[in-house]
């Protein structure tokens, strides 16, 4: 495999992240930039890459199915009427340039292209990491999109083109596929997570006193998107921006969504979520 730029991301003396800023990979994932490895403080790893279910799953990314008619997802493109369909439509996010990059932050400029080359949008993107408890960390995601094109930015997802319950795009977390189940709740809508808006929800898996491991997700605020959750075929996790509507972006506006992600080593903690509530707040 040729080589890829990396960043480390270090909490509490220790790797807990590596981002890839500048990947080697097949058209047909959609390239970009990707956190993985992602690991508790304890070293479990709570990220998939490349899984054999969906191989454009990417570990920790920035992905929306179509923006102005380019696949910034990877795989299969949903077609009104026809379904998921292969098309020669993949775009890349490829590196600009560096705002800043130290052990516990990375702030970048972005380019996402169309599959022919050409410019579709511009993107600034910040990740920080910081400790939260003796067995947690926060990873802080920011990102903003503008058009490179002087044109309007248009989002949207396989729900807006038929496929029921299927408006993912966004901020998209894979987890890793094992033999253990993975559980999902929220705040509110318990276990019936699925589409809901709920302020964080919670997805556990790991073996029990051994590799157990939580992933915290707080929404953004206030715009507070719906949560896209899968924990029976894969484990993932979407705040989804174009849930049930196109998302437009105009030309000269900038589009923004900041989330946060409490990483902790160890089943779900009522202490460990109050403490991401408080911080978050």
């Amino acid at each position: 495999m040729p080589n890829v730029q990396a960043h480390d991301l270090r909490c509490a003396g220790r790797v807990v992240a590596r981002y890839v800023w500048d990947p080697q990979l097949p058209a047909t994932v959609s390239p970009r930039p990707y956190l993985h490895p992602v690991t508790t403080l304890a070293g479990t790893t709570v990220t998939g890459f490349m899984p054999a279910d969906h191989l454009h799953h990417l570990g920790v990314s920035i992905a929306v199915p179509v923006l102005n008619e380019a696949n910034f997802w990877g795989g299969r493109t949903y077609v009104t009427g026809h379904g998921p369909t292969h098309l020669d439509n993949h775009g890349r996010q490829q590196h600009d340039r560096w705002l800043h990059r130290s052990g516990d932050r990375v702030e970048q400029e972005l380019r996402w292209t169309g599959h022919d080359g050409v410019p579709l949008a511009r993107e600034r993107r910040t990740l920080t990491v910081h400790q939260l408890t003796d067995h947690a960390w926060m990873l802080r995601v920011e990102f903003a999109l503008s058009s490179a094109t002087g044109t309007p930015l248009t989002i949207d997802s396989p729900a807006l083109r038929g496929r029921a319950g299927a408006g993912y795009g966004g901020f998209f977390w894979r987890a890793p596929a094992g033999p253990e189940p993975v559980h999902a709740f929220g705040q509110r809508a318990g276990g019936d997570v699925h589409g809901s808006r709920d302020p964080w929800i919670v997805l556990s898996g790991g073996r029990p006193g051994r590799t157990a491991w939580t992933l915290l997700f707080l929404a953004s605020s206030p715009e507070a998107d719906p949560w896209f959750v899968r924990s029976d075929d894969y484990a993932g996790v979407c705040s989804a921006i174009a849930w049930d509507r196109r998302l437009v972006v105009a030309a000269g506006e900038v589009f923004t969504r900041r989330l946060r992600v409490v990483i902790a080593d160890g089943p779900p903690d009522p202490a460990t979520i109050a403490a991401a509530a408080e911080a978050w707040s």
